[in-house]
């Protein structure tokens, strides 16, 4: 059968039916082999796993401002509701802007906040989203706050003081004010403004990146800066848990010198998936001229970020310090960052990475795979249209929020499974939850599932199936949907090509 038949037998979006043992459709399903579960927790998994990161991006992709309403003074309504959708369970605010971003001049009345120059990405940032502004989104979507400090301009002069004489610097005592603003209860400023109740913000980054650029600080340096604000901060609310700079190989000897100053270990990873392919068809927009070869690449991208991973993992292994991946997406050359990461392909491979984030979630405690929301760049989990429109999720976002939304508190492992399908598995109480790829873009794949030592008493799935060619380009006639069906447990289960499907389980 060809595909475009193929689609219309099983509903773009739907799940496959479920087929009796030994019949093989005429559109060649492969035999099944059977998902054996062991249900004995292995170890948490974090909510932080499906983080989002919000930064002010000037010129470039104006995600901040453009999320926001200036006429009512409050975040965009759509962009409120797509997130909730989208679930994520921290939201991160900082990046390059950091580095020479000043928290005082975006808090208090809006008529006295000082717009500010954004030096990396060009333009003006008016500071009408601050502090507050920031806390009162997290709190909208349900998530964890997560601040970057200003940690010294990273050691960085051309920011620390600018052409034009800015002081962009901040030091530690500037870190802990801003600590003191929203956590101490008594803040007087803070009430002043409006917010008799402290914001609660308990987990705070030193700073973005130190490690790529050789006008920055030093590793010796950066440790001990990240002791002098680690203290700083704590000294005003001992509660509060940090993040230091680790990547480059800079883990271990970090840990050496500050480690029991910082409670988390960062690393950021933006790759693109075909390195190292000589004339890789998923470069600018090659893709829709050979879209067998761009799915190759992209379902084998995960084991790239698996290398990083199992690197940063080696350096942490005898200080028993969690990671923090708090920036990693598909960096790929092409017009408004590479257009192939709106198609479904994009989103059945990043699904992969999510599960290799899992299987790493004994360590791996905070994580992301897309940059928050923008007007058009690919590496967005949220598009916002402009100058109007509904927003929407992009491919990564559909995977994130699928994941969230169906994941147990704890990861139980895989014993057997086909190789045709990326599987990881988690628990919480009764409850067992599937995440099921097929890496097949024009194969269904049939199994069973069984559970060690348990009986499964109910079961039903939500698939994410399209066409891989499919791409997100707005709001309207999404077949992206998550379809929910209930399972037949006495009988094989169909997962259709190029699908992601999340699984929940009653056990007893």
């Amino acid at each position: 059968m060809e595909r475009r038949n193929f689609i219309k037998v099983i509903g773009i979006g739907g799940i496959a039916p479920v087929l009796a043992p030994g019949i093989i459709p005429s559109f060649s399903m492969k035999e099944y082999v059977g998902i054996e579960i062991d249900p004995k927790p292995m170890f948490q998994l974090s909510p932080w796993l499906y983080m989002q990161f919000m930064e002010p991006l000037g010129v470039t992709d104006s995600s901040i401002e453009a999320a926001w309403d200036h006429g009512s003074d409050s975040w965009r309504k759509d962009v409120i509701e797509v997130t909730k959708e989208l679930a994520p369970g921290m939201m991160r605010w900082g990046g390059l802007i950091s580095a020479y971003y000043k928290w005082k001049e975006a808090i208090g009345p809006r008529n006295k906040r000082i717009p500010m120059r954004n030096l990396v990405w060009g333009g003006m940032e008016t500071n009408q989203i601050g502090t507050a502004e920031f806390i009162d989104f997290c709190r909208q979507v349900g998530a964890d706050p997560l601040m970057c400090v200003n940690f010294e301009s990273e050691g960085y002069a051309k920011w620390a003081k600018t052409s034009k004489g800015e002081v962009r610097f901040a030091d530690a005592q500037e870190a802990a004010e801003w600590v003191d603003y929203c956590n101490n209860p008594s803040n007087k400023k803070r009430i002043s403004h409006g917010f008799a109740d402290p914001f609660k913000l308990k987990t705070w980054q030193l700073g973005n990146e130190t490690s790529y650029n050789k006008e920055r600080f030093d590793l010796k340096s950066a440790a001990q800066k990240t002791i002098e604000f680690s203290k700083a901060m704590r000294n005003v609310d001992p509660s509060i848990k940090t993040i230091g700079w680790g990547d480059s190989g800079w883990a271990k000897q970090m840990l050496d010198i500050a480690g029991e100053h910082i409670d988390y270990v960062a690393f950021h990873h933006m790759f693109d998936p075909g390195q190292n392919i000589e004339n890789s068809v998923v470069h600018d927009n090659e893709y829709r001229k050979d879209p067998a070869a761009s799915w190759e690449i992209l379902m084998n991208s995960y084991k790239i970020h698996e290398r990083k991973i199992l690197e940063m993992r080696e350096q942490v292994s005898s200080f028993h310090k969690p990671l923090a991946l708090t920036e990693c997406h598909y960096a790929i050359k092409g017009r408004n960052r590479c257009e192939v990461l709106s198609s479904w392909a994009a989103g059945v491979s990043y699904a992969r990475i999510m599960n290799l984030h899992e299987r790493n979630g004994d360590v791996l405690k905070i994580a992301t795979l897309a940059d928050f929301c923008g007007t058009r760049w690919q590496v967005n989990a949220v598009m916002i249209p402009v100058p109007s429109g509904k927003s929407f999720m992009m491919p990564v976002a559909k995977i994130m929020s699928l994941y969230k939304k169906h994941s147990g508190e704890q990861f139980v492992s895989i014993t057997n499974s086909s190789s045709d399908l990326d599987v990881t598995a988690s628990r919480t109480g009764n409850n067992l939850y599937l995440h099921v790829v097929n890496i097949n873009r024009d194969r269904v794949v049939s199994t069973n599932l069984s559970v060690k030592g348990i009986s499964v008493t109910f079961g039903k799935a939500f698939e994410l199936s399209a066409n891989p060619e499919f791409e997100i380009l707005s709001s309207n006639n999404d077949p992206l949907i998550p379809k929910e069906r209930k399972l037949l447990l006495s009988e094989p289960i169909s997962f259709p090509p190029a699908s992601v499907t999340a699984i929940e389980l009653s056990i007893v």
